[in-house]
């Protein structure tokens, strides 16, 4: 199966909601709001099989120090094929030169993340204010 892979922010909302209600994330019940954030991130990653958008990673950063991934995500059809490892490995290329990168991980994704290099914090915790469930 031949992946490629993109760095673009132009998606149609319909692709995203499908890509996001695909890992049953709740913002995908908010295609229209996607297409337009997509638009905000400083680097979006995307996996695409053909025509069909089969990953995404976005982040942002500070321009200097400090980079943040904000989503990661893969279409459980696709997973296992290192898409997510590509598109992390990716963002590590181009934040190479930063001094942090930071996200953050779903327990059950916890040792997807190690693998790529990243570690738990000691005494730090997420917080958040959302309207969203996952």
């Amino acid at each position: 199966m031949n992946i490629t892979y993109r760095d673009t922010t132009e998606f149609s909302p319909e692709q995203l909601q499908r890509l996001f209600l695909s890992v049953e994330w709740s913002s995908g019940n908010y295609p229209e709001k996607l297409a337009e954030a997509m638009h905000n991130f400083h680097t979006v990653f995307s996996a695409w099989h053909d025509s069909k958008l089969v990953g995404m990673l976005c982040a942002m950063d500070d321009g200097v120090m400090n980079a943040y991934i904000h989503y990661l995500l893969v279409d459980p059809d696709y997973q296992n094929m290192a898409i997510g490892r590509t598109l992390v490995d990716m963002a590590k290329q181009k934040y190479s030169d930063y001094l942090r990168i930071a996200l953050i991980a779903y327990n059950d994704r916890m040792s997807f993340y190690e693998n790529c290099g990243f570690r738990k914090a000691d005494g730090a915790s997420a917080m958040f204010i959302t309207k969203l469930t996952t």
